[in-house]
């Protein structure tokens, strides 16, 4: 039905009051279109946590000092599916297999649980985050790893490493506990914690079926930077110049 202004002569322009049919229309437009802004944002938020990045939080101490416990991280999932694994980079990677002790989980409200359930969704939230280990990554497939040289140094195909970012014990001065010399098989990774002293890292788990390698297929992605707390906000850098001279190894 289409409505108009409607003139008295003798009283001048009199306005017929809109529709109320319209304004319904009109709420009901704004509304859809306000749906369909915020479906849009969960499909394109679950997308990218999917392909792209997404968050985890550090649930341990084995990195310190390079990152500590409850320490927020964005993790790139195109690597290694897009992008090379390169050495220092610091993975995300599901257990290869025992590194981890079952936890006990405690019984959470059931709004709380939802909540939790839908940033896990978009991505801002990591409930299987103890499910995860993070360590940085020494040894790529056909790389010699041995620890120790005379001067306590981790070498990688001969070439001694020096570490600014790993956190020892005062008045240690070798670069981790264990002694070992392993040549990482094709399709795994030699990884260790910064914090050496205090992480189950491969070199821990050297004795194991594993030998203490972890499946490239197990990694996540390449955490990139410290997202949270605010005043800890910085990239993670994977310090090429330590493995410059370190080489590519020989296809095996």
């Amino acid at each position: 039905m289409t409505y108009r202004t409607e003139y008295d002569e003798t009283a001048g322009s009199k306005p017929v009051r809109a529709p109320q049919s319209k304004k319904k229309r009109g709420w009901k437009i704004f509304l859809r279109d306000i749906l369909l802004i915020f479906l849009a944002a969960l499909l394109i938020s679950f997308l990218i946590k999917t392909f792209l990045i997404r968050s985890f939080y550090i649930p341990s101490s084995s990195m310190e000092e390079t990152l500590h416990i409850d320490d927020r991280i964005i993790v790139n999932q195109l690597e290694p599916r897009f992008m090379p694994i390169e050495h220092g980079d610091v993975v995300v990677f599901k257990d290869p297999g025992g590194w981890l002790t079952p936890q006990f989980e405690a019984p959470v409200n059931w709004f709380v649980g939802a909540i939790d359930g839908f940033l896990a969704f978009v991505g801002l939230s990591a409930p299987d985050s103890n499910d995860h280990l993070i360590k940085r990554v020494i040894g790529l497939p056909g790389d010699t790893v041995v620890c120790c040289n005379d001067f306590g140094q981790i070498t990688v195909n001969g070439v001694p490493l020096e570490e600014p970012y790993i956190n020892l014990p005062p008045d240690i001065t070798k670069a981790t506990r264990e002694d070992f010399n392993v040549t990482v098989p094709e399709g795994k990774l030699w990884v260790m914690g910064d914090n050496r002293y205090n992480s189950a890292d491969s070199s821990f788990h050297k004795d194991d079926p594993s030998g203490g390698f972890v499946p490239i297929d197990n990694v996540v992605g390449r955490a990139l930077l410290i997202s949270w707390p605010v005043d800890r906000w910085t990239w993670l850098d994977n310090y090429p110049v330590t493995f410059a001279d370190v080489g590519t190894p020989a296809p095996q």
